[in-house]
């Protein structure tokens, strides 16, 4: 009865997202290659494998490949008759407005507060 939340990206130094799935949390969490986000058949097989009928939100940072990966699959589940939503936080504790001005912010530290699930 609760919206199922995925989250994921490239797995960089560790795969930081699986440490978020559990009760209260992340439903699934993608994982792709090393600096790489996951695929999107990746991410459609986790949004098939947690399904709800409150539907599914994408919480994602603000990254090119987590963005074009994470969007095609919210795509391709909404063809399907899915309530896929899409979240991208986009802050930035790192780095100021001048120095990402250019690509946007890249939504680090926010994305763990997105994580927990408490929403009806």
């Amino acid at each position: 009865s609760k919206v199922s939340l995925v989250s994921g990206g490239g797995s960089g130094h560790e795969p930081a997202w699986s440490g978020y799935v559990g009760d209260g949390m992340l439903a699934a969490a993608v994982s792709g290659e090393v600096f790489a986000s996951p695929a999107t058949k990746q991410i459609m097989a986790a949004i098939k494998n947690v399904p709800s009928d409150a539907g599914v939100i994408l919480c994602i940072t603000n990254y090119t490949g987590d963005n074009l990966h994470f969007g095609l699959a919210r795509e391709k589940a909404l063809g399907m008759g899915q309530k896929v939503g899409f979240l991208r936080m986009a802050e930035d504790v790192a780095l100021g407005r001048k120095q990402t001005e250019n690509l946007g912010r890249r939504g680090l530290a926010g994305n763990m507060f997105s994580m927990v699930n408490t929403l009806p």
